[in-house]
């Protein structure tokens, strides 16, 4: 289950502080593990929060270091991610072994899996490396954001060129179009197979959809006709499935940094 993987530790546009120890970090990970739970009918919503408490309370009592945030699906199969961020794989082998050997924080979190598993259909989890190469200001704080927009890409075998000229045109474009954009993409580096990407666009409210639709026809209008059709072909050629969902954070689910807290105590420690 989920627990097993936190005792061994998607249009473009993420992550600031997201699993940083203090609000001046901003960068994002280096390495991200990220924990898929699909949710059976009808066990979505609090049904789900009350499990989930479970292990916040476990990892709040151990007063743990290793924190972790929790989004739910606005679109798509009802599901949670759960977003866990390291410096290195050697510092999520470290959270690992630091784990196994709290022989209390572990019954805890044994306990809580046993009843969580009963709300799942199915359960996986994927490990990313940040791409620094291909993200446009990454660092800014995530406490006081609301949703992701989530992108996944998944670039055929052998057209790795193709998507280096896809986000080329984007990294050498789009802030000319739109000066405060800024994204973060990590590539798969661990999972269920493939050359995938994901792209993470924070947002304080879903106003911001609206204005990124406006945003995009200034990316058009600055490109001009032959460089569309370019990023088109491009993209036809690369991309062998597209899937962009939305996201809402999910303080009842999450155990955020004590700097998250401080900064919007009213969400980030909701009364139970």
């Amino acid at each position: 289950m989920r627990r097993i993987v936190v005792l061994l530790g998607l249009s473009f546009a993420f992550i600031g502080s997201a699993f940083a120890q203090d609000q001046a970090a901003l960068a994002p990970p280096k390495v991200l593990l990220i924990v898929r739970e699909n949710l059976k009918p009808g066990k979505a919503g609090t049904t789900h929060e009350k499990s989930e408490s479970a292990f916040v309370n476990a990892f709040k009592s151990a007063k743990w270091p290793q924190h972790y945030l929790a989004v739910d699906s606005q679109s798509g199969n009802p599901r949670s991610l759960f977003l866990i961020g390291y410096d290195s794989f050697a510092a999520m082998e470290k959270d690992a072994k630091a784990t196994q050997q709290n022989t209390v924080l572990s019954a805890a979190l044994d306990r809580a899996s046993a009843a969580d598993g009963e709300l799942l259909s199915s359960y996986e989890t994927s490990t990313f490396i940040f791409r620094e190469d291909q993200s446009l200001h990454p660092n800014l704080s995530l406490a006081p954001m609301r949703y992701f927009e989530i992108t996944r890409f998944r670039v055929r075998p052998g057209h790795d060129s193709d998507w280096d000229a896809i986000v080329k045109l984007y990294l050498d474009n789009f802030p000319k179009a739109v000066p405060d954009a800024h994204w973060a993409v990590f590539q798969e580096q661990y999972g269920q197979g493939g050359n995938v990407y994901l792209v993470f666009n924070p947002m304080k409210s879903l106003a911001e959809v609206d204005s990124g639709l406006g945003d995009n026809k200034k990316f058009a209008n600055l490109m001009g006709a032959d460089n569309m059709k370019r990023l088109s072909d491009l993209s036809a050629a690369a991309l062998d499935d597209v899937q962009t969902n939305i996201f809402s954070f999910n303080p009842h689910e999450s155990y955020p940094p004590p700097e998250w807290i401080k900064a919007d105590p009213a969400f980030w420690n909701p009364k139970p």
